[in-house]
């Protein structure tokens, strides 16, 4: 299409991220016969309900997320493993925002929304968590790397597919990427169980996104350390730790709030 004179900024994505996006996109737009098979009708049917403080847990979300990785960062630094960028690109430090903002009300809407909310009517709660927690780090895990389809052609989805399996060789990727999409997982479902809403997953995925996208960009990995860390601060054991201080944080203030209704 961008070849053609259609949609030429896609000439500037990478191929194997706007093949992803695509997918998700895909998904739940096809997911509409599935939920109406099964007569679901309302926010009540996902086990869903409005949200009066939305814009609270929006926020919470996203410091929760947020501050934490960054923390991170700073200490990666002082310790030597990234080194701070001579000079910041501030465009794309701005192209984060709409990503942090796009990227976390899709996958939400698809995984802690949809996919969750009908596996919930079977019954088994933990089980729902587990299983939209693993598809959700299976289908992140099984993307091929960037640059994969240089010359994009109308075969380039089936060679992205193929490549999507690659990672899975290399069980030390798998060790430090897989479990912590995974914990990731629990954590946003978790947080949309306690809220019965799904601002504030939303904020927390956000809050992940713009951290380690900003830091990205204004500090280069210096030693790759797998498993403990990987290519950015959502990959290895380490960020695997910070993930878990993450969720005793955001459970901790659940309670502090929700003793204050009391």
């Amino acid at each position: 299409m961008a070849a053609h004179g259609f949609l030429p900024f896609l000439a500037n994505v990478d191929f194997e991220r706007y093949f992803h996006r695509a997918l998700l996109v895909a998904a739940i737009a096809l997911l509409w016969p599935l939920l109406h098979s099964i007569r679901l009708r309302s926010m009540r049917d996902f086990d869903l309900a409005p949200n009066p403080n939305w814009k609270r847990d929006l926020l919470a979300g996203f410091l929760v997320a947020g501050i934490p990785l960054l923390c991170l960062g700073g200490i990666l630094i002082l310790v030597g493993i990234y080194s701070r960028q001579p000079m910041v690109n501030w465009f794309a430090l701005g192209k984060i925002i709409p990503t942090a903002i796009v990227v976390p009300l899709i996958e939400e809407a698809f995984f802690r929304g949809l996919i969750l909310g009908v596996l919930l009517r079977s019954g088994r709660r933990y089980m729902s968590i587990l299983v939209t927690s693993a598809l959700y780090s299976i289908v992140h895990f099984l993307k091929a790397s960037e640059q994969t389809s240089t010359l994009v052609a109308w075969t380039s989805g089936f060679n992205s597919i193929a490549h999507s399996f690659a990672q899975f060789a290399d069980p030390i990727l798998v060790m430090a990427s897989f479990t912590t999409l995974f914990l990731i997982g629990l954590i946003l479902a978790d947080a949309r169980m306690q809220t019965h809403s799904l601002w504030l997953p939303i904020g927390l995925h956000a809050g992940w996104i713009f951290a380690n996208g900003a830091f990205s960009r204004m500090a280069q990995l210096e030693i790759v350390m797998l498993p403990w860390l990987g290519r950015n601060l959502l990959v290895g054991i380490v960020p695997l730790g910070v993930g878990g201080l993450t969720w005793l944080i955001m459970r901790g203030w659940l309670k502090y709030v929700g003793d204050r209704k009391v």
